[in-house]
């Protein structure tokens, strides 16, 4: 497609954001229970009919491209119980125009399908790890397998991907004795790490604003240990995160902000969920149904349409902590991470 037609036919919301990015949830189920995402016990999750299919989703994918929207990622629940994933993913590697591609997973199956992922065309993965302590990756999972984390990490390492990066939600109270020992442990291992502020997103609807450890704390903790962090210039202004490198050459580190320095005026993201609900916003209260235009037989350009209504509703901010902030009734497993 020639480029002043992409540029004609781009999502762009009323405030000039264009949407380059989606998030793809292809299960809402997971096999761990971290309380900033899940209820502990009896969780209702979709009925398997209600999911996309593959088949769904490559076809949702394929339109998308036609907009611009070119960089896209796997999430859940947690991506890699679905079914034959990687299949998903080797469809989604040869489509023409797909500029990255990238799969957010807790770990604890990454042994089993590392490989298998990296063989798809996978390039990039994030790797959830909060905690290297057994107690407290306990405390938050309510379930036991930091081993099998570690264990995927490893092997992932093996594996020739582009870029693994570590993902840490940080919690006031919580995770204070982790910020060191997992900042050394990504020097050690040369991954990329950025810590994510504790969002209003838990299925025990329990957040307080106390409980986010800000970015600017946990720099500061990590300077401490390691000495300065310098920035590191945005090559998109797009991405969330606000990344530095250890001045002595230790690598990367970043941070995710979205309560204390909310990061909306340059948001590029749509998502859909695993039951093809397009959502403008993590913290959107409203959704659109993909899913019955896709079982409907609707046409690309009525897909399109659809998602341009989305992305002409989205709110200027999600508004964490103004007295107009409506928490979702989703979360975030519901949603997709």
């Amino acid at each position: 497609m020639h480029k002043h037609t992409v540029a004609n036919t781009q999502l762009t919301d009323r405030l000039g954001r264009i949407h380059t990015s989606l998030r793809i949830s292809v299960t809402d189920r997971c096999n761990i229970r971290c309380f900033y995402c899940m209820p502990e016990k009896d969780v209702e999750f979709c009925p398997r009919d209600e999911l996309l299919t593959f088949e769904e989703i490559c076809r949702f994918v394929r339109a998308m491209l036609q907009v611009g929207v070119n960089k896209f990622r796997i999430t859940g629940g947690e991506p890699l119980v679905r079914a034959d994933l990687p299949d998903l993913i080797k469809q989604l590697h040869q489509m023409p125009g797909v500029a990255d591609l990238a799969v957010t997973t807790n770990g604890i199956l990454l042994p089993d399908q590392a490989a298998a992922l990296r063989a798809a065309g996978l390039r990039r993965l994030n790797i959830s790890l909060d905690t290297l302590r057994e107690e407290t990756f306990r405390k938050i999972t309510r379930r036991e397998g930091l081993d099998r984390v570690l264990d995927g990490i490893a092997i992932a390492q093996t594996c020739d991907f582009e870029k693994i990066r570590l993902n840490a939600i940080a919690i006031r109270g919580l995770s204070e004795h982790d910020v060191v020992p997992l900042g050394r442990f990504a020097r050690e291992q040369n991954l990329e790490l950025r810590f994510i502020e504790f969002m209003p997103l838990d299925a025990d609807t329990a957040w307080q604003s106390e409980n986010v450890l800000t970015g600017a704390t946990l720099r500061q903790m990590l300077e401490a240990e390691f000495g300065p962090l310098e920035p590191v210039s945005r090559t998109d202004p797009a991405q969330p995160a606000i990344d530095y490198r250890f001045t002595d050459g230790g690598g990367r580190i970043g941070f995710i902000n979205p309560v204390s320095s909310p990061f909306c005026s340059t948001c590029n993201r749509l998502r859909i969920t695993a039951e093809g609900q397009v959502r403008n916003c993590l913290f959107s209260t409203a959704e659109w149904d993909a899913r019955a235009m896709l079982r409907q037989g609707a046409s690309d350009k009525e897909l399109i349409h659809l998602v341009r209504e989305c992305v002409a509703a989205k709110a200027p901010a999600h508004g964490i902590g103004t007295g107009e902030f409506v928490r979702p009734q989703r979360a975030m497993y519901q949603i997709g991470g």
